[in-house]
């Protein structure tokens, strides 16, 4: 390849699918109860198995990747005389596109005859993974490392992400819901919906009562954002936190509805990463749309 594409493991994606693709992937790391693991995409710990012993009672903590850290992942690929197009973390939710940033400026004197490019995604889970999804079709095509970046910077904000929940525990546990209003919506049964705006950040939009209305009401916000309506030709994507029915019943909606996809709807996990503060009972949904407002 003319140049490297590499990302974080916050994509949501699988280890099959970044090493089909000719993908890098550096690790974020978590806690869970007393022991550090990489957010290895279900490696050291299943998805299942995070779940469970956060139901468990198991404190999670999450540690985004330090400007070391990113300086030893890229420096070998810059060595094999490679450029280096990385797809970061959004910055709304982390430092960690800020420590690429910094690792890039630090290398660059070394290796003054290689571009070594940090992009900002805005994006998360499978969202970050739509969009490096996308620099990976562009560069297959051909297009060159300044193509590529300048596409992604131009339309990452296209991306479209958005998420309910049908568990309250982690939110109200993690303080972003108070304990009363928690309890009040876990008895009437309230699902938040929420998105990610144009900066970045998790924003909560509706407060929805019942499962299968968020379902409807999620397809819903793909009916009005996606490019081109119900013809709708990109892709899709889903994760979800140990909920694979609410995903699957998300997705059977999707596709009987947008006939013209690229493929079918395409279901993930939620990583460590991302599910340490979510919990169980998460489904986000991913789609290329028009532009995302604050």
């Amino acid at each position: 390849m003319s140049f490297a594409l590499t990302t974080c493991s916050t994509t949501d994606l699988s280890h099959e699918y970044l090493k089909s693709r000719d993908i890098g992937v550096v690790f974020f790391h978590f806690q869970l109860g007393e022991k550090e693991y990489p957010d290895d995409m279900g490696v050291s710990v299943t998805p299942k198995e995070l779940f469970r012993r956060m139901l468990d009672g198991e404190d999670t903590k999450t540690s985004q990747v330090t400007m070391g850290e990113y300086m030893e992942f890229f420096e070998p690929i810059l060595k094999e005389g490679k450029d280096i197009l990385h797809i970061a973390f959004s910055s709304g939710l982390s430092g960690s596109y800020n420590s690429a940033r910094l690792a890039a400026e630090d290398l660059a004197p070394q290796y003054p005859d290689r571009k070594i490019y940090v992009v900002d995604s805005l994006a998360a889970s499978t969202g970050h993974g739509l969009v490096v999804d996308k620099a990976a079709d562009l560069r297959d095509e051909g297009k060159s490392i300044d193509e590529v970046r300048d596409w992604i910077e131009a339309n990452k904000n296209r991306a479209h992400h958005w998420f309910f929940s049908t568990d309250l525990t982690f939110f109200i546990r993690g303080g972003r819901v108070s304990k009363t209003a928690g309890t009040i919506g876990t008895l009437l049964g309230i699902c938040p919906l929420l998105n990610v705006n144009d900066e970045g950040k998790l924003i909560p939009r509706e407060k929805i009562r019942g499962k299968k209305k968020v379902i409807t009401r999620i397809v819903e916000m793909m009916e009005a954002h996606a490019e081109n309506g119900l013809d709708y030709t990109g892709k899709v994507y889903i994760s979800n936190s140990d909920c694979y029915d609410d995903a699957r019943a998300v997705a059977d909606l999707i596709e009987s509805k947008f006939t013209k996809m690229n493929g079918k709807v395409q279901i993930y996990s939620i990583g460590a990463t991302i599910g340490s503060h979510t919990g169980p009972g998460t489904v986000a949904l991913f789609f290329w749309g028009d532009e995302r407002e604050r």
